[in-house]
């Protein structure tokens, strides 16, 4: 079994914010928990290096556009890296192998006449680098509310209403192919109305940075039909090796922000039937983080978070689970500080962090820093070992549905249970005249614990590993290996936040 999931490829016009680190964190979760749960697992990251919002960055800063992407690049390597992103594969559509590939597969689609000549009169929006017709238009912007300018030029245009129809059937009878269900509601509406073809060129004297088309060098390629290949491109397809490929492209999992849905779920996908490819196995749409006067979040709407001013405050292993946790993946949701502190104190401070020190700190105080064998359960106990146990299964199911949020809450659930085992047994009281019942107890407790601590590390996977090794145990791949004969409590490992 093969998993293969993806972010958006970034435009390195300017620097990464909590959007782009809301997308990465989510899909490193998805990946991480797939390589826990055993299987051969793909993350594709990158960045979106043509076209001519880059091309106007670039001339705004007095570089090259190649040196400009360059300089850019560094700038969201670093921010992963200290985001713990544990990306495959970092994709950058200045890559000679992907160049060779669009070209390749432009060539494929003018051979067989899905790709044909015609003058075009419409509306662009540089910002979205997307045409527009006049019923497309809202008040004179673009549907995303972008200034448009009027253009007529002649181009080269894809015949994506050609393959509308095979497209709008294979929606219908896959029903997970689009997710949220609303969202696939919203493609549905789309390819219902009237859809026109792709115009999937530029004229080198408008436009000069980008893909040459290998038909016309007069014209570079529409930075979309280029940035949307790389998920193919990155992984061998149209290149010298295409095992890769084939290993993974039936199982890939695009993850996108909402404002690039119609690209993904109808340019890529008409696309990819041209070309003869598989369509991928989901394309999931996920919400904004919007400001506090419900606005989205980013640097053209208003006010912008940066990842690494946030995790100063809270650490990497908060911010990544706050961004994982609080929202079901799909939905808008409101982020301020209090909303992070509120979550993190309630749900790491209190309900994780108090239970590992009052188990572990018994554990020392009455048992030798050794956790206490025990060979009979009673009743109390066999209800939270079985919920113990079936901790996996939720979490693979979850996971499995793209609900990582949904998997966090199942670990959040068993701790709040085990937090009111552990008060209604009180093993602190009963050490001191029961000693196999207050063994039972903290026994049941740190198998909690550990179980949490291995189901968390996709999550969090520095704090994860901190407390796995105060448990005693590591994990190697996907198995939990003991590490230490005793337990040792040390400092709050999630200190409240003020």
């Amino acid at each position: 079994m093969t998993f293969y999931i993806t972010t958006p490829i970034y435009y390195v016009n300017d620097t990464p914010h909590l959007g782009h680190a809301y997308t990465t964190i989510v899909a490193d979760v998805l990946a991480r928990y797939h390589r826990l749960l055993g299987e051969e697992t793909l993350f594709l990251t990158g960045t979106d290096e043509h076209g001519q919002k880059v091309e106007q960055a670039a001339k705004a800063r007095g570089l090259p556009p190649k040196e400009h992407c360059d300089q850019m690049v560094v700038q969201f390597k670093e921010i992963w890296k200290e985001l713990n992103s544990s990306h495959d594969i970092f994709m950058r559509t200045t890559e000679e192998f992907h160049y060779k590939g669009v070209q390749s597969a432009l060539q494929y689609l003018f051979d067989r006449g899905d790709i044909y000549e015609h003058t075009y009169d419409g509306w662009y929006s540089v910002s979205e680098e997307i045409f527009y017709t006049e019923k497309d238009l809202i008040d004179g912007k673009s549907p995303m509310g972008k200034e448009v300018t009027r253009v007529s030029e002649r181009n080269y245009f894809f015949r994506m209403s050609k393959y509308k129809d095979a497209l709008l059937s294979y929606i219908e009878t896959n029903p997970n192919f689009i997710q949220p269900d609303h969202k696939k509601s919203e493609v549905l509406g789309f390819l219902r109305g009237e859809v026109g073809d792709l115009c999937i060129s530029r004229p080198k004297e408008r436009l000069s940075w980008g893909i040459e088309l290998p038909f016309d060098k007069n014209f570079v390629t529409y930075v979309w039909f280029d940035a949307l290949l790389n998920y193919a491109t990155a992984i061998g397809y149209r290149g010298s090796n295409t095992e890769k490929y084939k290993k993974f492209w039936p199982n890939v999992v695009h993850l996108i922000g909402k404002d690039i849905l119609i690209t993904h779920t109808v340019y890529w996908t008409t696309m990819l039937l041209a070309l003869g490819e598989s369509l991928p196995k989901a394309i999931f749409a996920h919400g904004w983080w919007l400001t506090g006067d419900n606005k989205k979040m980013s640097k053209s709407e208003g006010p912008v978070v940066k990842p690494l001013d946030l995790r100063k405050e809270i650490g990497v292993d908060g911010l990544r689970y706050f961004l994982a946790r609080d929202v079901v993946l799909g939905n808008d949701a409101q982020f301020s500080r209090d909303l992070v502190i509120q979550r993190l104190n309630a749900e790491l401070s209190n309900n994780l962090g108090n239970l590992l020190s009052r188990c572990l700190n018994l554990i020392v105080k009455y048992f030798d820093s050794k956790v206490p064998e025990v060979n009979t359960l009673g009743e109390e106990s066999k209800i939270l070992k079985a919920q113990i146990i079936e901790l996996p299964k939720i979490i693979e199911a979850e996971v499995r549905k793209l609900k990582p949020q949904s998997a966090i809450g199942a670990i959040i659930d068993l701790l709040s249970a085990t937090n009111k085992y552990i008060d209604i047994r009180a093993p602190w009281k009963k050490a001191k005249d029961d000693l196999p019942h207050a063994a039972e107890t903290l026994s049941v407790v740190f198998e909690s614990l550990l179980q949490a601590g291995k189901w968390l590390s996709p999550v969090m996977p520095e704090r994860s590993s901190q407390l796995l090794e105060r448990l005693g145990y590591k994990l190697e791949g996907n198995e939990l290996i003991r590490s230490s004969e005793n337990v040792t409590p040390g400092d709050p490992l999630f200190p409240r936040l003020e």
